[in-house]
């Protein structure tokens, strides 16, 4: 089979679920990923006669895109802050709002008092492992801890650490039953914060393939994360830390409320202008 047909039964079979252009961009992007083809090469290589094996690829993940599974999912890996992530159905698929939430701690992390040497960050629900990984990028020095209640997401974070040749310390750990035993200066996480009742709004290709652990508040109250953070601050935090927070845009003002005992506190919008996080300093 040629990859001009390929392409043509991708456009035909996909046409009632992606539009137009988001159909070349899939066929690109997993020519790039089966045939190693960019963009250019591609164009040039629509008549290229593929192998059994490789147009069985194709219709395979045609198959799973129909039912709308994340295309990440599918390759099992996904780009995020420029760095290649190992991803599947136990984690969150990175979005462009944690890459704004990282720039912000780095930059504050870069201009704060601390000495980088002996920094002592946590991550409170790593998932696949974003957050540590390009945190300890960017602060080799630093000690990064990292928990989360899932086991099946620890995997993935470890895998990632190694890909990337990373020490971090990660910990399976009920963090809302389960108390901090040290002192951090500096706090991040991006929790479960979708409240129950948002559910309907939430597109099945979100809450169908990626872990409604990870989205979705455990209890009514969406907050329950931020306010077991702002309390253990109290006694986990050090003097002038800080803590970075991802945060539901619907709920900016009242989390917002739950640090506002810091020194410092401030509600900061995404490049979309929807309030996305919270910055604070003991």
């Amino acid at each position: 089979m040629k990859l001009s047909e390929i392409k043509t039964i991708f456009q035909t079979e996909l046409s009632e679920i992606y539009s137009k252009s988001e159909i070349e961009e899939l066929f690109s992007i997993f020519c790039e990923h089966f045939l190693e083809l960019n963009k250019i090469e591609l164009r040039q290589n629509l008549d290229k006669e593929l192998s059994e094996n490789d147009s069985n690829k194709f219709l395979e993940t045609i198959s799973e895109l129909k039912t709308r599974k994340p295309f990440q999912q599918i390759l099992g890996e996904t780009e995020f802050y420029g760095m290649k992530f190992f991803v599947n159905e136990h984690v969150l698929i990175p979005r462009p709002e944690t890459e704004e939430l990282l720039e912000l701690a780095i930059q504050k992390i870069q201009d704060s008092r601390f000495k980088v040497q002996g920094l002592k960050i946590l991550d409170i629900g790593t998932g696949s492992g974003i957050i540590p990984i390009v945190l300890k990028k960017h602060f080799p020095e630093a000690e990064v801890n990292s928990i989360d209640i899932s086991k099946d997401a620890l995997e993935i974070a470890k895998r990632n650490a190694n890909f990337h040749n990373l020490e971090i310390n990660f910990v399976n750990k009920d963090y809302l039953n389960e108390s901090l035993d040290d002192i951090y200066d500096v706090i991040i996480s991006n929790p479960p914060y979708i409240g129950i009742e948002e559910n309907v709004d939430i597109e099945d290709s979100v809450k169908g393939f990626e872990p409604n652990l990870a989205l979705f508040s455990p209890t009514s109250d969406a907050l329950i994360f931020y306010r077991k953070i702002a309390e253990d601050c109290k006694n986990h935090l050090s003097k002038n830390g800080m803590v970075f927070l991802e945060i539901n845009q619907k709920l900016g003002k009242e989390t917002l409320e739950l640090f506002l005992n810091f020194s410092e506190s401030v509600l900061l919008k995404d490049i979309s202008g929807n309030d996305r996080m919270i910055f604070a300093r003991k």
